[in-house]
């Protein structure tokens, strides 16, 4: 793999990205597809049973992602050390900037409705014997679920065991859990300090061993992503024919329209009118980091050189390292907006307009998987499975488009990287504005800039 959106799985063991792997992949059982159709081929083997084997790595990188994503929060509170102050601060940005991204990407789909265009394309990715009409009975039942009462919403977070989240594949009831767990474990170290409770440096590093673990189980999994994603498109193809892939232009030209309308017009108009950054300076003086994130596939690989742009643009040291370094998790507006529109789209696809609830369910849980998979190889395909199943769709569904997505993701994952970089030089413009004057090039204003802190 070349990288990750921020994960930092650069081991390029196979001589070529992941990406080109997969194209292999998609060629390939298009070409199956293409010439067997629905016929057995091979020993009573067709394309179909390849789909089915396709579908199996799916579930298991489904299965994977729940206990990664809680194991991946409780790592970054063992790791990481703010003010209460500081993450507060920290956090309103992040969650407005998160709130900015969610309403250009919805409101992008509720006007043009660009799923709809995928319809027919669709027809032959329902599972065997299923139709589009069943699949979207499903989600229409999945969304009618929700409910506006606040706390009829946060009851049906709270989990009955423990074990309930990780076998439903809850990905908000488990980043709640990993966070309850994380200030536990804060408050817990904190009380060990004083010499109050017994020493928890066995505990993380388990938790630390644990996490690691599971990232190279993931690693290994990811490795035979290409051939699922053979299998899928050969059962594909041999449905619906090749026509299939051509509306993922209307998907392609969607996302990317929404990652440059929240990266190319919010993020400068806020360091401009917040931060006090001209345009020219957030984007000059940071297009180093941003073509770096571009070309690398990874925010986190990305990091110094963030940071090296962030001093050329007057921010402090300390403001810097919250944003880029601690506030990891929280900077994935990129995954973020892409997890939520990619659900919408798939569900306007099989002929279903989800109401509010429907809607602020899927917004949740893309907020809920963009802040829990920093770190992890392939973050943006790990958790859309969660994402999709939150959206209602089925596993035959799921299993069935994320191939199709996958064709155009090399391009669209580099763009993600490039959008989460520009967050966290943004985030550490807000906070560091929000702090008062920074320390100029001539030394001026340190002592404003120490009082201000």
């Amino acid at each position: 793999m070349k990288g990750t959106e921020r994960g930092a799985g650069a081991r390029p063991r196979w001589g070529f990205p992941l990406y080109a792997r997969v194209l292999v992949g998609v060629v390939v059982g298009a070409l199956l597809g293409v010439a067997f159709g629905e016929r057995r081929w091979l020993f009573g083997v067709g394309n179909a049973e390849l789909g089915r084997l396709g579908l199996l790595v799916v579930k298991l990188l489904k299965a994977l992602a729940v206990p990664l994503v809680f194991f991946a929060v409780l790592e970054a509170f063992v790791k990481t050390n703010i003010t209460l102050k500081q993450g507060a601060r920290m956090i309103v940005v992040c969650a407005f900037n998160a709130t900015v991204a969610l309403a250009i990407g919805l409101s992008i789909m509720n006007t043009l409705h660009p799923g709809e265009h995928m319809s027919a394309a669709l027809e032959g990715l329902v599972g065997p014997g299923g139709k589009p009409g069943d699949a979207a009975a499903q989600i229409l039942a999945a969304s009618q679920k929700g409910t506006l009462s606040v706390i009829d919403n946060v009851s049906s977070y709270v989990p009955k065991s423990l074990v309930d989240p990780f076998s439903e594949n809850s990905v908000i009831t488990v980043v709640l859990l990993g966070l309850l767990g994380g200030v536990a474990l804060r408050r817990a170290r904190a009380r060990a300090a004083e010499g109050l409770g017994p020493d928890l440096g066995t505990v993380e590093r388990l938790i630390e061993g644990v996490y690691a673990v599971l990232v190279e189980m993931l690693d290994l999994v990811v490795k035979i992503v290409p051939f699922a994603v053979l299998g899928v498109v050969a059962e594909v193809v041999g449905k619906a024919g090749l026509g299939v892939f051509r509306s993922l232009w209307v998907f392609l030209v969607t996302v990317l329209a929404a990652f440059a309308l929240h990266s190319l017009v919010y993020y400068p108009l806020a360091a401009w009118l917040v931060g006090k950054k001209s345009p020219r300076e957030y984007l000059g003086k940071g297009a180093d980091a941003v073509l770096t994130g571009l070309s690398t596939n990874s925010s986190l690989a990305t990091v110094p050189v963030t940071l090296k742009c962030l001093q050329r643009m007057g921010v402090s040291e300390e403001s810097s390292r919250l944003a880029a370094c601690v506030g990891t998790n929280l900077n994935n507006d990129g995954i973020l907006l892409y997890e939520a529109m990619t659900a919408i789209f798939l569900t306007q696809a099989l002929g279903v307009h989800l109401g509010l609830g429907g809607q602020v369910t899927i917004a949740l849980a893309s907020v809920m998987a963009a802040a829990g998979v920093a770190g992890i190889p392939e973050a943006g395909l790990v958790v859309l499975p969660l994402v999709l199943g939150a959206a209602g769709l089925s596993e035959q569904v799921i299993a069935a488009a994320i191939p199709l997505v996958m064709t155009v993701d090399w391009l669209i994952a580099r763009c993600r990287s490039g959008v989460n970089v520009m967050s966290d030089m943004l985030v550490a413009v807000l906070i560091d504005a929000g702090q008062g004057p920074v320390p100029t090039v001539d030394g001026k204003e340190k002592v404003a800039a120490a009082q201000a802190r």
